[in-house]
This record gives C-alpha cells, structure tokens and sequence, in this order.
C-alpha cells in the first residue's frame, strides 16, 4: 500500500515559466533548500528517461539520492522518479507528479507524492514521515515560487 501526499502552489508566472522552472536542473542551486549539488547521468535537456543524482543536506547528513524523469507532457504534467535502493535512503520508490493549471494571472502546481515499497519497519516509519515529506515539498514549491516570481 502506497503513502500519498499532495502539495498546491499557486505562482503568479506563465504555465511554461513553472513547467521549465521545474525542470532546470541548472538553477535548482539558486533556490533549492539544502542542495548540494545535482549530478547528470546523461546530457542534453530533460526528456523522459534523464537521470540525476541529487545531493542535499538534510537533518545535519548529506543524502543523494537517484531521479528519473518517467513523463513529460509539455507545459501540464511532470513526473519524477526516485528510486530509494539507489540512494541513500536503501529502499523505496518515490514518485512525484506534478501538474500544472493556468488560473488568470497566475499557474497552480500541485504536487501528488507517493511513496511505494517500504516493508516492516520502513513502512511504519514511512507513514508517520508522510508528513515530514509532505512539509519538504511545500519547502520546495514556497522556494521555487519566490525563486520564479522575482
């Protein structure tokens, strides 16, 4: 059984700003909270099956974990992978979907999480974190708006 989280932002910028905004990897830095760095595994743009390493600190350790673009569906719907066996976390696959919506002025990102695969103990701890991740993604969508809306 999966754990699910959904997240809204509503950023007063144009749907293709937000659309490239979440998927340039390059500026990530300027506003990512607790970025370390991110490590392309391929080259050229974004498309689906692009893979990264993305490093963070986070709770006062450094964690990479392993992202894949898995859909792209210009200017409305992204969805990343982070599969957990290849990251720091050990186990676990992480999915987020966002989809984007012109509202007037302004685009709404939603963000749905999901988090699939974590057993015994895991998968405990794993439900009472769904708000811990939940906090993180809107940690991210606040930053990427600021970051877009200057």
């Amino acid at each position: 059984m999966s754990i699910q989280f959904e997240v809204k932002r509503s950023i007063k910028v144009s749907k293709q700003m937000a659309y490239n905004g979440l998927l340039d990897l390059d500026s990530a830095k300027q506003w990512m909270q607790g970025l370390v760095g991110i490590k392309r595994l391929d080259e050229g743009p974004l498309q689906v099956g692009s893979q990264w390493l993305e490093t963070r600190r986070m709770f006062g350790h450094e964690a990479t974990e392993h992202f894949e673009v898995v859909e792209l569906n210009e200017q409305d719907k992204i969805v990343l992978r982070c599969d957990g066996t290849k990251g720091t976390t050990g186990k676990g696959e992480f999915l987020f979907t966002y989809i984007l919506a012109s509202t007037n002025d302004s685009t709404e990102v939603t963000l749905n999480g999901e988090i699939n695969g974590l057993t015994g103990l895991a998968k405990f701890f794993g439900k009472m974190m769904a708000g811990t991740f939940k906090k993180a993604c809107a940690k991210d969508l606040d930053a990427l708006k600021s970051y877009l809306e200057k």
